[in-house]
C-alpha cells in the first residue's frame, strides 16, 4: 500500500514539475514575444510609482497583454524596483521585455507634447503647443497663442484631461526685469508669487524645462543664481586694461551691447566701439539707453526717439551723462557680457544701421556721417513703398 501511496505522489510532484515548468517556458515566451501595441504610443511612469500601478497602467493603454505577468518578469529578472520616473515613447510590437527596459532605462523623458512658452518684451508670453507623433518623431503644430488673445480648445482639453506635458519656458536676451516678471505672472502652468522684481542684469536669459506648477520664484532666483556665475567667470577671465571698474560695469555695457545688436559676429565688434568711447571720455551715445530712461524697462516704447527726448536729463540717457549709466538696461546673455569684456581690438569709434540688420563701423566722424546718409535713404526709400 505504501508503495502505491509512494509512487503516485511521486508521479504527481512529476506532473506539478512538469506543468510548472511548461507554465515558466510559456511565461518566458510571453515576456518575450512580440507586444500588443499596433502603432507607437507615449507612456508616463508617475514619480514614486509601484510595479504594480505600472503594470496595471502598461496593460490598460495596451503595452503589454497580461499586468501580472510584467511584474512576474520584472521581479524574475531583479529590476522591479528599478523604474525610473519619466515619459516614454514605447515602439509597436514591443515584448515586455524591451518595455520594462525602456521604463528602467532611466532615458531622457520624451513627452508627446511640448508646451513651450516664450516670453515677449511687452511682458506677455506666447505659447507654442506641439506634438509629436508616436513612431514618426514627427513635430506637429497645434498652437499658437498669447494668453491675452483667448486660449484655444486644443490646449484646454490636454490640460483639464490631465495628459502628461513638458512645459518650456524660454527667456530671450534683452528683456527687462520687469519683462520677465510680468510674462512669468502670465503664465497659466506656473505657481506661486513673485514679491519684487530683481535688480536689472540679474536675470540669466535661457531655455527652462519645468513640470505644470512649478514656483515662479524658484525660476527667478535660478536665473539670478546662473547671471551671478556666468558674470563672474567673464570678469576673472576679462582682458586687461579695461575701462571698467567693477563686473556691475560690465552688465552695465553688456545689457547696453544687447540691445543694440543681435547680430552674434557684431557684439565684440560694438564692444569695441564702447569701450574706444570710453577710453577717450566720449559720451557712449546709444539709444537704447534714452529709451530706457522713458519706459525705466515697463514694456516698449512703441514708437520712434523724439529730438526732445535725446536731449533729456534722464539717469540713463548716454546722450546727455557721461559714461555708464547707473544701472543695466536690459537681461544680457552670456555672449554679450563676455564680449563687453574682450571686445575686437578695433580704432573703431562709430556706428549704425546698415539695413540688413547689422550695422555699418567707423573709424571718423566724416565716415560715419557717408553710413548715416546711407541709412537715412534706406529709410525714406522704405517708407515711399510701405502702404
Amino acid at each position: 500500500m505504501w508503495k502505491n501511496v509512494a509512487a503516485n505522489g511521486m508521479s504527481f510532484l512529476i506532473i506539478v514539475f512538469i506543468a510548472l515548468a511548461g507554465a515558466i517556458a510559456w511565461g518566458q515566451r510571453e515576456f518575450r514575444a512580440p507586444g500588443p501595441l499596433t502603432e507607437a504610443a507615449f507612456f508616463e511612469v508617475p514619480r514614486g510609482a509601484s510595479l504594480r500601478r505600472v503594470s496595471e497602467d502598461l496593460a490598460e493603454t495596451g503595452a503589454v497583454s497580461s499586468a501580472m505577468l510584467f511584474r512576474l518578469g520584472a521581479d524574475y529578472a531583479g529590476m522591479g524596483d528599478q523604474l525610473r520616473f519619466g515619459s516614454y515613447e514605447i515602439p509597436a510590437g514591443s515584448s515586455m521585455e524591451e518595455v520594462l527596459q525602456i521604463v528602467t532605462a532611466g532615458g531622457p523623458s520624451q513627452f508627446r507634447y511640448t508646451a513651450t512658452y516664450v516670453l515677449r518684451l511687452s511682458g506677455s508670453g506666447e505659447l507654442r503647443l506641439r506634438e509629436r507623433v508616436p513612431g514618426t518623431g514627427e513635430i506637429v503644430e497645434l498652437a499658437d497663442f498669447a494668453y491675452e488673445e483667448g486660449v484655444p480648445e486644443a490646449y484646454t482639453q490636454l490640460v483639464e484631461s490631465g495628459t502628461p506635458m513638458v512645459y518650456r519656458v524660454s527667456v530671450p536676451e534683452g528683456l527687462t526685469s520687469w519683462q520677465i516678471v510680468e510674462g512669468l505672472r502670465a503664465a497659466d502652468f506656473l505657481s506661486g508669487e513673485i514679491a519684487e522684481v530683481p535688480p536689472e542684469g540679474r536675470l540669466a536669459p535661457d531655455t527652462f524645462e519645468v513640470t505644470r506648477g512649478a514656483d515662479r520664484r524658484a525660476i527667478i532666483d535660478g536665473m539670478l543664481t546662473a547671471q551671478e556665475a556666468i558674470l563672474a567667470e567673464a570678469w576673472a577671465n576679462r582682458q586687461d586694461g579695461l575701462p571698467l571698474a567693477s563686473p556691475e560695469e560690465a552688465l552695465i555695457l553688456a545689457s547696453i551691447i544687447e540691445k543694440e545688436t543681435s547680430v552674434p559676429d557684431e557684439r565684440r565688434q560694438v564692444s569695441s566701439v564702447f569701450v574706444n568711447r570710453l577710453n577717450r571720455g566720449m559720451r557712449l551715445q546709444t539709444d537704447p539707453t534714452v529709451i530706457y530712461g522713458i519706459t525705466e524697462g515697463r514694456g516698449v516704447l512703441g514708437r520712434g526717439i523724439r529730438a526732445s527726448e535725446l536731449r533729456a536729463e534722464t539717469p540713463w540717457n548716454t546722450y546727455v551723462i557721461n559714461g555708464l549709466p547707473p544701472t543695466p538696461i536690459a537681461n544680457p546673455g552670456r555672449a554679450a557680457i563676455e564680449a563687453a569684456v574682450n571686445p575686437d581690438d578695433t580704432p573703431l569709434l562709430f556706428f549704425v544701421a546698415d539695413g540688413t540688420g547689422g550695422h555699418a563701423f567707423a573709424e571718423t566722424l566724416e565716415e560715419h556721417n557717408r553710413n548715416v546718409a546711407r541709412w537715412r535713404q534706406i529709410e525714406a526709400e522704405r517708407a515711399a513703398s510701405s502702404p
